[in-house]
């Protein structure tokens, strides 16, 4: 990705998550941001979270745009359209737009919503 005037932009993703008080419960999450960095290694990767763990998303956005990030994609792994996605993000989506007018921060779609996961966890499910 470059700018109108060839200057390169360091792209910034934050694999978003629930979160919970469980420090196991993040490993998962941990283990989409090592294969995130693994296949795209030029990428500035990090993890938040919207409750009961850190960091949360304006502190990943905040760390990822120090470390250089010029545009940030924020990727939901939730399954469903619950009330975070659909109330909470927007919100602080919008709050972290005005802070950083600078950076380009988008929105991915739900995974749970993606044909690819959907077609896996049918997979999975009828695995013997």
């Amino acid at each position: 990705m470059t700018t109108p005037l060839g200057k390169k932009q360091a792209q910034g993703i934050i694999l978003l998550a629930h979160g919970s008080r469980d420090a196991r419960w993040r490993e998962p999450i941990e283990a989409v941001a090592t294969r995130v960095i693994g296949r795209a290694p030029d990428a500035l990767v990090t993890c938040a979270y919207m409750e009961l763990a850190t960091p949360d998303l304006p502190t990943a956005t905040a760390a990822l745009i120090t470390a250089g990030a010029t545009a940030i994609r924020v990727v939901p792994l939730f399954l469903g359209m619950g009330k975070h996605a659909r109330e909470d993000l927007p919100q602080q989506l919008e709050a972290l737009r005005q802070r950083w007018p600078a950076t380009d921060i988008s929105l991915a779609r739900i995974v749970g919503e993606e044909p690819e996961l959907v077609d896996l966890l049918a997979k999975i499910a009828i695995k013997t």
